[in-house]
């Protein structure tokens, strides 16, 4: 997910402004088994100092220590991190027995920097999708709009520049607190989403303690109707109370996100669905877009079962993998 991409760039964004010079490091290409997908950013200075991720481990390692050798004065550089046959990144072979391509770009503090990772910044955000073009040759910057539909990262057929696509940040809106709730925020944020849970009642709030999420003391329905959701999002909703989950799933479905569901038993949805359709207006394709009951079909039982069971089938759909190819 792309969340800690978003703190990747608030950060370089920060060290720039402060005057810092900063190198970006993107993942163009992995072959065999990666622990990040091509598009993972990190931010690095001279004194290595650093965040964001590229491997987990051993390639952070050695770029740190080149960075602060004095290597990586170009402009722009390329890696090829466990590749026996490459002279640059070969000293490095993975444990997973993977091949990583890194573009490593230096980022001079100057108001162009700051322009361009403001960009980059607003598209994690949730603004728009971007196509970041960067050549090889000069490290020239480019950015197009995309429909941010495609592979992360394209390679021109000259073979002078690639593509890296941009989009928002991966989002889970929590429509209401419930033990439930508090597992699945758990998961969604160590799996990298933007997190966010909104419930109106007082007593709710007393015992959800989760650092790094952001909780609102409002109805989810009313967060979600204010431009709450974007391509990239996904709601669920798990407090069985109706007064929340429904009037968040009919909001939910006026949006692109690409996850709606609400928990509950095959009897309660089929009750919640012909609700919706009498009293919330909902049509039979909005209804549709409802994943009632919510989550796969682990037999779940307790709630960090039932929160592994909703942020397994987001993930499913995120990345685009059909139920029966599980």
């Amino acid at each position: 997910m792309q969340h800690l991409d978003l703190q990747v760039i608030e950060q370089a964004l920060a060290w720039s402004r402060a005057g810092e010079e900063v190198w970006l490091c993107t993942v163009l290409a992995t072959f065999g088994s990666s622990p990040r997908e091509p598009g993972s950013l990190l931010a690095a200075r001279r004194d290595g100092a650093h965040i964001g991720s590229l491997s987990g481990g051993c390639v952070e390692e050695d770029f740190l220590e080149r960075l602060q050798d004095g290597a990586f004065e170009c402009t722009v550089t390329a890696l090829r991190y466990g590749d026996p046959s490459g002279p640059q990144g070969s000293r490095i072979a993975l444990p997973c027995g993977g091949i990583l391509q890194v573009l490593i770009e230096r980022l001079p503090a100057d108001s162009t920097t700051w322009r361009h990772l403001e960009s980059l910044r607003a598209t994690l955000q949730g603004q728009r999708h971007l196509l970041r073009c960067a050549d090889l040759r000069n490290g020239e910057l480019r950015l197009h709009e995309d429909d941010g539909l495609g592979p992360r990262v394209v390679e021109s057929a000259d073979g002078h520049s690639v593509g890296i696509r941009v989009g928002p940040a991966a989002r889970l809106i929590i429509a209401g607190i419930s033990p439930v709730s508090v597992v699945c925020a758990q998961f969604a944020l160590a799996l990298g989403f933007e997190v966010i849970v909104c419930d109106p009642r007082e007593e709710a709030h007393a015992g959800f303690d989760v650092p790094g999420i952001e909780v609102r003391q409002e109805l989810p329905s009313l967060f979600i109707a204010a431009d709450g959701c974007h391509t990239a999002t996904a709601v669920v909703a798990l407090t069985h109370d109706p007064r929340i989950d429904d009037l968040a799933m009919i909001e939910a479905v006026r949006t692109p996100a690409f996850y709606i569901g609400v928990m509950g038993s095959q009897r309660t949805s089929a009750a919640r669905a012909e609700r919706l359709r009498r009293s919330g207006g909902l049509s039979e394709a909005e209804i549709a877009r409802l994943r009632m009951p919510i989550g796969l079909a682990l037999g779940s039982k307790t709630p960090a079962e039932i929160a592994l069971a909703v942020m397994a089938d987001v993930v499913r759909v995120y990345r685009g993998r059909p139920r029966d190819a599980l």
